[in-house]
């Protein structure tokens, strides 16, 4: 590892869900939950939803590098769509092609170049059983018993990380704030749970607002877009083909027939480049 005061960092957002991304494929980076915390506190850090870390790929596997992730409050992720985008297309404009295939805990992800879409990831198949989510005992995935005052029950999807997404008729109205940090840690999911809203506009639309287990409130989350088109569709609110408005833009969602397979395309950005100071890293 080159020294601490020397190590390279890139910052990147997907509709404003923000990573610090590092490359790590050539020299080791202590992917530890402390490092994380620090690197992600928007006063004494860089500041990001999640740090994402490039490390080399296992010999093997297909993949032509491995991304692991950290929410801001430490904990480990198995799967993050904006930020898969993110690295994809830094790894696509390093090599000059137009695909990439990264591997991650939640299995292979594969990333191609979407043309005015930006970068289109395909994020696999969607867990649809209590064991899949995973919940903490059987229960009905299209209508979990949980406690959200009016809003009526949520329906559960792993897209390798948990998802409960509460369908209602304005999501604006929701006051996620409040409501996001007491069910993100509901017993019904051992690992936590992102937390969404999503009003159906029309068939072809989803307003999407999510509290992200680990890091709060964001402006976008690829995952949280990918369950929540899936959880409409489930429960015939929309088509399998739909755009889904975050509060930091649209994602294209396709949930496909022939395979079961999810799209996600949108944007993504580089926002500056950087290196950490021996304090933080050290510290």
């Amino acid at each position: 590892m080159q020294p601490d005061r020397q190590r390279a960092f890139t910052k990147m957002h997907g509709l404003g869900n923000d990573f610090v991304v590092v490359d790590a494929r050539t020299q080791p980076f202590p992917l530890d939950a402390g490092l994380a915390r620090r690197i992600a506190d928007r006063h004494e850090g860089v500041g990001c939803d999640q740090l994402a870390v490039i490390q080399p790929a296992d010999p093997g596997s297909g993949a032509d590098a491995a991304l692991h992730l950290r929410n801001a409050d430490g904990g480990e992720v198995a799967a993050c769509g904006n930020a898969t985008r993110c690295v994809a297309a830094k790894l696509m404009a390093e090599s000059g092609r137009d695909t990439v295939v990264l591997g991650t805990r939640a299995g292979l992800l594969y990333a191609r170049a979407a043309g005015d879409w930006g970068v289109a990831v395909d994020m696999g198949t969607p867990g649809l059983s209590w064991d899949a989510i995973p919940l903490a005992e059987e229960a009905d995935t299209l209508a979990l018993p949980m406690d959200a005052g009016t809003m009526r029950e949520p329906v559960a999807v792993s897209m390798g990380n948990p998802h409960a997404v509460f369908i209602v008729p304005d999501a604006e109205a929701i006051p996620l704030s409040q409501l996001g940090p007491v069910l993100e840690t509901d017993p019904l999911f051992p690992e936590g749970a992102n937390i969404s809203v999503a009003e159906p506009q029309t068939r072809e639309r989803i307003r999407l607002r999510v509290w992200e287990r680990g890091a709060g409130l964001t402006r976008a989350c690829g995952t949280a877009a990918c369950a929540a088109a899936v959880a409409c569709a489930r429960m015939g609110e929309t088509d399998r083909t739909v755009t889904v408005l975050l509060d930091g833009g649209p994602l294209a969602i396709t949930w496909r027939e022939s395979d079961g397979h999810v799209i996600m395309a949108g944007p993504v950005a580089e926002t500056f480049a950087g290196t950490f100071s021996e304090a933080l890293l050290t510290s």
